[in-house]
């Protein structure tokens, strides 16, 4: 197939941040709550008006708002910090939720990107599997003949990015966006069939991202770049001396994860290690320090082995209708991870177990 006809040559592409054109995989199945499903209460300080995302409708939306010239003052605002501790990367912008959601969505349809996630009622948004086609090889037959079958082509990965958007004390919006990749490869030693398997996460995807977010909403390309290179020095820089750990525990008979964080650092790596692990957060109580979760398989052409299918083998065909609420206790500088079933009595053992030590992993 096309993919693996040029895997290896796409091995050797170097993907460079000002160099990436992402064109959609195929449109993919909304990923709302299936019909067996019942949606958890959705509360109110997500929610905007507008319903389905199509074409007609954002480019009538660009043309209004350039008529009007809001596009042009809302350049001017510069109300943005990017801020970083340790490794995780967010943006913390001094409006309400409510006040960004479109323009965050506008973002991701100007950068090529199909939502296949769209839930304004708990502030996440996903993308539809993409490939950045920027890194197929420019090489002479690329330049000719491949211009004309160019679905030939393909760098035998695709991407997907999910972003949340987290209200603050303050009354502004915390968001965090995440990035999930699975890569194409050969499943027999003959090289004659492929199959999609999970790849690392890319760090400096999400931060690239980031920062053209933080051009979207009024921050001038030179500001965004010198706050990415800064490291974070130009927001709020919370990285701590000593390195964080997590840990397998037990607490009361249950399986756990210790975190050497206080709460609001533990809330929000807990937050990330679920984007980036599979789990769909269908609601999330701060005050409770719960999040109302479920787990949804990837789906890359519907042939990829999923990551809870090596987790939990046969088992992983009943995990997308089974609700968890992970909690988040903390006391000081500590915070107890553990799971819940979806009443909030205790859950499968054997769900625990596994499941923290996929989370234990996540924030080491």
């Amino acid at each position: 197939m096309g993919a693996a006809a040029v895997m290896a040559l796409s091995a050797c592409s170097v993907l460079e941040p000002d160099k990436i054109d992402y064109k959609t995989a195929g449109r993919g199945v909304s990923l709302e709550v299936p019909p067996d499903l019942t949606q958890l209460p959705g509360q109110s300080r997500y929610s905007v008006s507008g319903g389905a995302v199509t074409a007609s409708g954002y480019q009538a939306g660009q043309a209004a708002t350039q008529s009007t010239g809001t596009q042009a003052a809302a350049n001017t605002i510069a109300d943005v910090q990017y801020k970083r501790d340790g490794t995780e990367r967010w943006l913390h912008v001094s409006r309400s939720p409510d006040k960004l959601w479109s323009p965050v969505r506008d973002f991701w349809l100007e950068n090529g990107f199909l939502l296949a996630t769209d839930q304004a009622n708990t502030g996440i948004m996903e993308t539809d599997w993409a490939e950045n086609r920027a890194k197929i090889p420019q090489d002479f037959i690329r330049n000719t003949v491949g211009k004309v079958f160019d679905s030939l082509y393909s760098t035998g990965e695709r991407d997907r990015f999910r972003t949340r958007l987290e209200r603050t004390a303050d009354g502004g919006t915390d968001i965090y966006v995440t990035h999930r990749g699975m890569e194409e490869v050969f499943s027999s030693a003959a090289k004659d069939s492929t199959i999609w398997q999970p790849r690392p996460r890319d760090p400096e995807l999400e931060a690239e991202f980031l920062r053209r977010l933080m051009v979207r909403l009024g921050v001038s390309q030179e500001q965004s770049k010198a706050m990415i290179a800064s490291g974070g020095s130009a927001a709020t820089s919370t990285t701590a001396a000593a390195p964080k750990t997590a840990a397998l525990a037990t607490v009361g008979g249950q399986p756990a994860v210790q975190v050497n964080e206080d709460f609001d650092r533990a809330w929000r790596r807990v937050g990330l290690a679920l984007d980036r692990t599979g789990f769909t957060v269908e609601d999330r109580d701060r005050s409770q320090g719960t999040y109302f979760v479920r787990y949804v398989e990837p789906n890359v052409e519907k042939k990829e082995p999923g990551f809870f299918g090596k987790l939990f083998g046969s088992a992983s065909k009943q995990l997308p209708t089974t609700k968890y609420r992970v909690v988040v206790r903390g006391s000081g500088t500590a915070s107890v991870v553990s799971l819940q079933d979806g009443n909030g009595g205790p859950a499968p053992l054997a769900d625990s177990q596994r499941i923290m030590r996929v989370l234990a992993d996540e924030l080491k």
